[in-house]
Order: structure tokens, then C-alpha cells, then sequence
């Protein structure tokens, strides 16, 4: 089942309204003593409907999880549609300036601050959820690749697991290598992160950026599944196919 509703985000956009959703699996109603994981995901939209999906295409993260019967909700919020750059300035988490946008001032902690400390514990509140470091996950494509990769080592006491799907390393390249090499992260933290075959062409030195991210978080210790897509592209049909790699990372050792 997936629940949808209307929030709020006062820190970012006022009194705008946007969807939170959550799927919760069948068994949370059948087990009333049980509490599950959290994988928490970005453009929330795309996640679950093609009806509300920017492009008319959705991941099909609900049908997935129910065909597997996987026992971890999800939780996601709408992104910030907003035709000036909304989206791009609430998923940088660093300010960088692009030749065919000009600049974006990065509101990446803000929407991670909020992320964590409203949103995460209004799900914890109201739902049966393992609200430890262990069961609490993240995981987004292209910018919410980016906030995922972020949230993992920025907010990793929050985090255990993260996914990372085609993150626009692009954006701020020096800056996410300086923010691997200062953050502490504990011993166990897993990242998934992946970039697709036809996206490589499409940025000068993407291969090489994605190369050296993934040295250095192999050099912070974290256990990192690293991987180009055959094929890939950037958008949603490429990344749901991605969604059983990904999930048998963020679940190895937790089924």
C-alpha cells in the first residue's frame, strides 16, 4: 500500500504544497508487532506513479516491492518544481556554476536538515519503523544521487546504506572529493552507486570523476558496489531496471 499526502517545507519553499508518500508492505498490517527498515528517496514523485511522474514514467518502486515482497517501507518527498531551478538548488548540496544555467546556490543542508529532523521523525512517530543507524537507508538518481551520496557521509549518523544512481558528480566535482576525504563515516556503511554506459558521453571527463569518486570513498572504507550500467541512460526506465541491484545491496546481511 502506498499512502500520499500533502506537506509543507517552511526552511524551503514557504507554504507551497507538495506530496510526502509512503509504501508500507502488506504485512505491516497483518503483523501489528513487527517495525521495519526506512529507505528514504528523493523526487518522490517518480517513485511510485506514472500519473505523477515528471515525465510521464515512474520507477515502479510500489510494484517492485510488492511482486519481491520486501519488507521495507519507503518514504519519499515531492521535489521543488519550482522553474527556477527549484529542484537543482534543494538537491546541491554545494553552490556551482553551469554555462547553460548560470549559478545555483546550493540548498543541499537545508533540505537534508529538514529531511532528517522533521520528516524522518514524523515517520518514526507515526509508524512502526527501526529508527536505528542500521535500518535507516537513502537513495535517489542524477541530483538525488548527489543528496544521497551526501547524506551518507555528511549525515552518517543518521545513515547506514545509501544508492546512488547516475549522481551528478558534474556539479561540484573537487568539492564531493574534499567532502569524501573529510567525512567520518563508521565501519560498515554501504554505498551503491552506478552511472550509465550512454551517460558517460554526455559529460566530458564524467569517467573520470566517477573513477576517482569511487577511489576515495574506497579509501574511507566504505563498502562500496560500484558499477557502470550496460546500456544505461538517464532517466527513469533505465534506473527502475536498476532497482534489484540496488536493493539486494541495501538488504545484504539484512533480510
Amino acid at each position: 500500500m502506498i499512502e500520499k499526502w500533502d506537506i509543507t517545507i517552511p526552511e524551503l519553499t514557504g507554504g507551497q504544497v507538495r506530496s510526502a508518500y509512503l509504501y508500507l508492505p502488506d504485512s505491516y498490517w497483518e503483523d501489528t508487532n513487527r517495525r521495519y527498515p526506512v529507505l528514504y528517496m528523493f523526487d518522490g514523485h517518480n517513485v511510485f506513479f506514472d500519473q505523477d511522474a515528471t515525465y510521464g514514467k515512474s520507477w515502479g518502486m510500489g510494484a517492485y516491492m510488492d511482486a519481491t515482497k520486501t519488507q521495507v517501507m519507503i518514504a519519499a518527498v515531492e521535489c521543488n518544481h519550482s522553474p527556477d531551478h527549484g529542484r537543482l538548488k534543494e538537491y546541491a548540496p554545494f553552490s556551482f556554476q553551469d554555462p547553460s544555467i548560470g549559478r545555483i546556490t546550493g540548498q543541499g543542508k537545508q533540505t537534508m536538515d529538514w529531511l532528517v529532523f522533521t520528516f524522518k521523525k514524523e515517520i518514526d512517530s507515526h509508524y512502526r519503523t527501526l529508527p536505528d543507524w542500521k535500518h535507516t537507508w537513502i537513495a535517489g538518481s542524477s541530483m538525488g544521487g548527489l543528496m544521497s551520496l551526501y547524506g551518507l557521509l555528511q549525515y552518517n549518523f543518521v545513515f547506514s546504506k545509501a544508492a546512488a544512481l547516475s549522481p551528478s558528480l558534474w556539479t561540484a566535482a573537487s568539492q564531493i572529493e574534499t567532502m569524501i576525504q573529510l567525512s567520518d563515516v563508521k565501519p560498515g556503511t554501504v554505498l551503491y552507486m552506478d552511472y550509465g554506459q550512454e551517460e558517460l558521453r554526455n559529460r566530458k571527463l564524467m569517467l573520470d570523476s566517477f573513477r576517482r569518486t569511487a577511489d576515495r570513498l574506497l579509501e574511507k572504507g566504505i563498502l562500496l558496489n560500484s558499477r557502470i550500467v550496460p546500456g544505461g541512460t538517464h532517466c527513469e526506465a533505465s534506473w527502475e531496471r536498476q532497482i534489484p541491484f540496488f536493493m539486494n545491496t541495501l538488504l545484504y546481511e539484512n533480510g
